[in-house]
């Protein structure tokens, strides 16, 4: 049986590395509903080859010149309505969630309530609201697949085992392109140096992220809604080589760790087939290429936007949201050149120091204090 698949964050690194898992199987998967917010060309270009029902963009404009860009033969809607009516396509069997940032919370949030099972790749849904999402998700008996490369290797290395005898899930970090840095390096970091990623390819929100080391801090929450985990019992590791993906260490000494070579089409290739596996045009891994695997501790002091993290994550509630927001204004903010590397952790601390916490009752509570901290961080460059 064809496995129907509805896209949301088509044209991102994500959504692209999906499609191109999908060419690979169009025996085991079609799509049938995309949305992308910033590349209506790329868009154009993936309605044809794979020739969705319907598709969503960005505003009304994006919807009209797609529509007069040739022959669709798809309903195209707009906004984040749209986005919202392709995550909740009847047709589609598995929503893949890969809008980058708090943007992809409320789709995610409408493929829950349509039923429909979620290859997640936006973290930032269970860091904003995840006591909410997580409910949600068991209420409506959906399945939850993490496509992260470290969350997908903690899900396959708890396959069998019970959770109740896991001691710590270990969340390994490249580092990022600065692992190296000294604190006064880190100073005088430019644009281009933090987008250039040693090991991976992906969006440049990401990218930054992983040069501060949030995206670890971003992780770290994420794994402990996704696997019910206290934070205390998830830590973050830096390996070098991204070849082990995470670990997940039991009560009884073993470590279970998941390999391969760093290529998001295995862990997409492994949520869409899931409880199956198909070729996903990875590199096959050969250990006796690497001459060592190490492993490390992250500095806390230096990568201050990992320990904002797990202090937001201790602290709870609404923390976790404003974290998330006030570093996605910070980081555009430095992609486009306003303010400096280190201002990015510097914005989010002073934007949680001011915040006073909520306990969230439902989404209005979550974006109002996404709102909150984004009108926050806004000012110290606006």
């Amino acid at each position: 049986m064809v496995k129907k698949l509805a896209i949301l964050g088509s044209t991102g690194s994500i959504g692209i590395s999906t499609l191109d898992v999908v060419a690979r199987h169009s025996d085991k998967f079609s799509v049938v509903a995309l949305a992308e917010g910033h590349d209506p060309v790329k868009l154009f270009e993936q309605i044809k080859k794979f020739n969705p029902k319907i598709v969503s963009v960005r505003d009304q404009e994006a919807a009209e010149k797609l529509k007069n860009s040739g022959t669709l033969n798809c309903k195209v809607v707009c906004g984040i309505e749209g986005a919202c009516e392709v995550a909740a396509e009847p047709s589609a069997d598995l929503v893949v969630s890969a809008i980058v940032g708090a943007a992809g919370l409320k789709p995610t949030w409408a493929a829950i309530e349509a039923r429909k099972n979620i290859a997640l790749a936006n973290k930032e849904t269970l860091v904003a609201a995840g006591p909410l999402v997580m409910r949600r998700v068991k209420e409506k008996g959906v399945k939850l697949i993490p496509i992260d490369s470290e969350h997908s290797a903690l899900f396959q290395s708890l396959i069998g085992h019970n959770h109740s005898e896991v001691r710590r899930l270990i969340l390994t970090a490249s580092g990022g392109p600065f692992r190296d840095y000294s604190a006064e390096q880190l100073k005088s970091v430019t644009l281009e140096q933090a987008l250039k990623h040693p090991n991976w390819s992906m969006g440049a929100k990401i990218t930054i992220d992983s040069a501060t080391m949030m995206n670890k801090g971003l992780e770290v929450i994420e794994a402990r809604w996704l696997f019910d985990m206290p934070v205390e019992k998830v830590e973050a590791v830096i390996h070098p080589q991204s070849i082990v993906h995470s670990m997940v260490e039991y009560i009884d000494g073993a470590v279970v760790a998941q390999m391969a070579m760093p290529d998001m089409r295995g862990p997409i290739a492994y949520a869409l087939s899931y409880p199956g596996r198909v070729e996903s045009g990875t590199e096959f891994l050969d250990l006796t290429k690497f001459e060592k695997l190490t492993f490390s501790k992250p500095d806390l002091v230096k990568f201050r936007c990992l320990k904002l993290a797990y202090d937001a994550a201790k602290e709870g509630g609404s923390m976790p949201c404003v974290l998330n927001a006030a570093n996605e204004v910070a980081v555009a903010a430095f992609l486009n050149k306003k303010i400096k590397f280190l201002d990015i952790p510097r914005i989010v601390e002073d934007v949680m120091s001011r915040h006073d916490k909520i306990e969230f009752s439902s989404l209005e509570d979550v974006f109002a204090a996404d709102k909150w901290a984004r009108g926050e961080a806004a000012n110290y460059f606006f």
